[in-house]
């Protein structure tokens, strides 16, 4: 069957770009992410541009048990290598610094992190979660500078396009800050991946199907989109109960997978696709419940992208 199916743009049969494909053949092999958490803050969250924080953000819901605060980075890099390299002993290692805004220190105690995790043998580089605002010059140099023998990417939270919308979640940046963001990574040839939550409040569905096209006249290299969800213990999750019909929440995983369609149709070939939804633990979250694992979603999606007969760039006007 496969020799009847076409090779899209990306060079395989799948009809969106994806992320594992794209990495197994960058680095002929395995590689996973290993997280740590480096204690770093946010600048809405300790009073220089903001109090309390995005109004989802609640870290707990992705982070790993391996991770502990009060372990140094080496101890939290090799818990997360010895966890998953049970199942492939030749697998290496990216040391992926998640939680909150991992750039968001001075550039002397940043060294210090990245360079302690970069000791372990298995580790090849870093990924590195930040918002668009938190990348001046120092910090973009010596990345470029680490870049030229590692691999580094730095994930920008950009969230939203909108800026109302921004301002709503208390992001404290506007779209402007990662449009910068992203091209004073692309000028100095450090890798980036984009995070997009769709569905966030007052933005209807018209409005997250111009995120492609925005992003796709960017140097966007990578995108990780999810669904909105209500975690407990959130600014939003007082929101939701209060005042619901703020919410157009994607109670059904069908409308959500349509939506995802509808939005890799428009979105320029090369950008590789890393993730279309979120899984937190059940007892911290509000709504939507779905129920299902990313491989389940990811198996819909791909249903769907055939049973429309499209692919991702199908709409995509360069």
């Amino acid at each position: 069957m496969a020799e009847n199916q076409p090779t899209y743009p990306w060079g395989h049969h799948k009809r969106y770009n994806d992320f594992p494909t794209y990495f197994r053949k960058k680095f002929s092999g395995r590689v996973q992410k290993v997280s740590v958490d480096a204690g770093f803050t946010c600048p809405n969250r300790d009073g220089e541009k903001g109090r309390g924080g995005c109004t989802y953000c609640n870290n707990q819901t992705f982070k790993p048990g391996y991770c502990e605060l009060e372990k140094s980075i080496s101890w939290q890099v090799q818990k997360g290598i010895d966890f998953f390299a049970r199942k492939y002993d030749s697998m290496r290692f990216l040391a992926y610094f998640q939680s909150y805004t991992n750039t968001y220190a001075p550039l002397p105690d940043l060294k210090r992190l990245y360079e302690e995790a970069l000791e372990n043998p298995k580790i090849i580089g870093l990924v590195i979660a930040t918002r668009p605002d938190c990348l001046g010059d120092e910090v973009l140099d010596y990345l470029q500078q680490l870049s030229k023998k590692w691999y580094v990417m730095v994930e920008i939270g950009v969230e939203s396009c909108d800026d109302d919308t921004l301002k709503r979640i208390n992001r404290c940046h506007t779209f402007d800050d990662s449009v910068n963001a992203i091209e004073n990574l692309a000028a100095r040839g450090i890798h980036n991946c984009v995070h997009m939550i769709l569905g966030l409040p007052g933005e209807t569905r018209e409005a997250i199907l111009k995120q492609p096209v925005f992003l796709s006249g960017l140097p966007v290299e990578n995108l990780k989109m999810h669904q909105l969800q209500i975690h407990k213990g959130t600014v939003m999750a007082k929101q939701y109960a209060g005042y619901s019909e703020w919410f157009e929440l994607y109670e059904k995983a069908d409308d959500y997978i349509e939506l995802v369609v509808d939005y890799l149709e428009l979105l320029r070939p090369s950008i590789v696709i890393e993730r279309f939804i979120s899984q937190s633990p059940p007892g911290m979250l509000v709504a939507p419940r779905w129920g299902l694992k990313n491989f389940e979603f990811v198996a819909k999606v791909e249903k769907r992208l055939a049973e429309r007969d499209t692919f991702q760039g199908r709409l995509y006007n360069a």
